[in-house]
């Protein structure tokens, strides 16, 4: 439906969100964070994990104050929760003591409605959702998807006029939320829920272009909306549809896509890397294998994301953190949607273990400043030893406490496998021990 005419039921302006940290470094989390959402659409909000997504969703709901920017609810400012909103968790977040009925009926009971109307409204909601029968089990009788379920029952059955779904889908199996995003998505088309708009998060690109009419792609540190698409397939939508498929690539392009000035070069390695850059947490056994698959029949050095994707079974969210760590490394490069194995890459599948080791430790010398000034620290000092302290201390001059913690995780990690350097766990410090003599 074309809901550009009509007023919007919320509307977000400028939206900047920071948290003051001790050091006196605001840590921007959602910058210049401008939408709207107008009644009879599903809008999704795509990015990944750290991009401010569940952040919005907070503030949108009224439970969490931008540090700066408006937030409009039916056109007047939103200063507290909003009313006729209502969230369904990733977690399902129910009472475990309570019975199925009981759960549904939680947010009616704080609103104050009688018991019969409650009761009443209860049972619709829960014949609704397809779980009619269970109103006296309990949470641990219920699988993932029932669980589910009464998540969403429970925020339905207060009829608001606004739906919010952190990640609904991402804590069930593959086939239960393939159940649940097609039910869900027949009892919208049949205008057969009670609300008039939906806004969810994910990271999920398929799962983003099956359900929603528009979608915001967010990008990262901090999160901005880079890209809104409109989808312009009715439902119910073929995956298999070629025009669904190449807006599934379209979207990995987006995500791929890095900023740079119309004078840089197409292929962008690590050479923008900071002490301060964070490291995604993964292992060199995967990057390893995502090498090996890439360098191997069909690929042979280049592959489409999408396909890739699905041929190893992996997300969205899982698959770009391995592919920016590899660019990072200067092993591939992403390019519109597309990953291409570089020369150092290919050496890399090529070599034995030794020399990969090898390999890996001159591309962290070279692209990672973290792990490069942990190893110069300890060739500088007179004993070969440097406390893990004052690294974290300096990544988190720069980022949230967790983010410094899993890049300095990540950054031991790797260096460990390059042997770079020992680390000792109980004490927090980086040696030489076993570690050939500086140069």
């Amino acid at each position: 439906m074309d809901t550009t005419a009509l007023a919007a039921l919320l509307e977000v302006r400028a939206c900047r969100q920071s948290y003051h940290k001790d050091t006196n470094v605001d840590l921007l989390v959602l910058d210049d964070v401008n939408l709207a959402l107008h009644t009879g659409e599903i809008v999704g909000l795509l990015g990944r994990s750290g991009s401010g997504k569940s952040t919005l969703l907070r503030i949108v709901s009224g439970l969490l104050r931008p540090t700066a920017g408006e937030v409009r609810w039916r056109g007047a400012p939103l200063l507290g929760p909003a009313p006729g909103v209502a969230m369904v968790f990733q977690s399902f977040a129910l009472f475990p003591w309570l019975t199925v009925q009981e759960n549904v009926e939680l947010g009616l009971e704080a609103q104050g409605v009688a018991r019969a109307e409650r009761a009443e409204r209860a049972q619709a909601a829960i014949d609704l959702i397809g779980l009619g029968g269970f109103e006296s089990a309990y949470p641990k009788e219920l699988s993932g998807g029932m669980r589910q379920r009464v998540g969403l029952a429970r925020a339905l059955v207060v009829h608001p006029d606004l739906l919010l779904m952190d990640e609904p889908f991402s804590a069930l199996d593959v086939l239960t939320a393939e159940t649940l995003r097609t039910d869900l998505i027949e009892l919208w088309s049949e205008g057969r829920l009670p609300l008039k708009s939906v806004l969810m998060v994910t990271h999920n690109i398929e799962e983003a272009v099956l359900m929603c009419d528009r979608i915001l792609v967010f990008t990262s540190n901090p999160g901005r909306i880079a890209t809104e698409l409109r989808i312009p397939f009715a439902h119910p939508r073929n995956r298999l549809d070629p025009a669904f498929r190449q807006m599934v690539d379209e979207i990995y392009a987006v995500m791929t896509r890095r900023a740079a000035p119309p004078a840089a070069p197409t292929v962008l390695t690590a050479h923008d890397a900071t002490f301060a850059t964070p490291l995604h947490p993964v292992s060199t056994n995967l990057l390893a294998g995502l090498l090996e698959a890439l360098a191997a029949p069909p690929y042979s050095g280049r592959a489409d994301l999408p396909a890739l994707a699905a041929s190893l079974q992996m997300e969205a969210d899982e698959l770009l953190p391995l592919g920016e760590t590899l660019q990072l490394l200067g092993f591939a490069v992403l390019e519109e949607g597309d990953i291409r194995l570089l020369e150092p890459g290919r050496k890399f599948v090529h070599a034995d273990t030794d020399e990969r080791k090898l390999l890996f430790a001159d591309a962290l010398r070279a692209h990672v400043p973290l792990v490069a000034a942990i190893r110069r620290t300890i060739d500088e000092r007179w004993n070969h030893r440097a406390s893990a302290v004052r690294f974290r201390d300096e990544l988190e001059d720069h980022m949230s406490p967790d983010y410094a913690e899993d890049t300095l995780r990540t950054a031991i990690t790797w260096g460990r496998y390059a042997e770079l350097f020992s680390y000792d766990e109980e004490a927090q410090q980086f040696s030489l021990d076993n570690i050939e003599a500086p140069a």
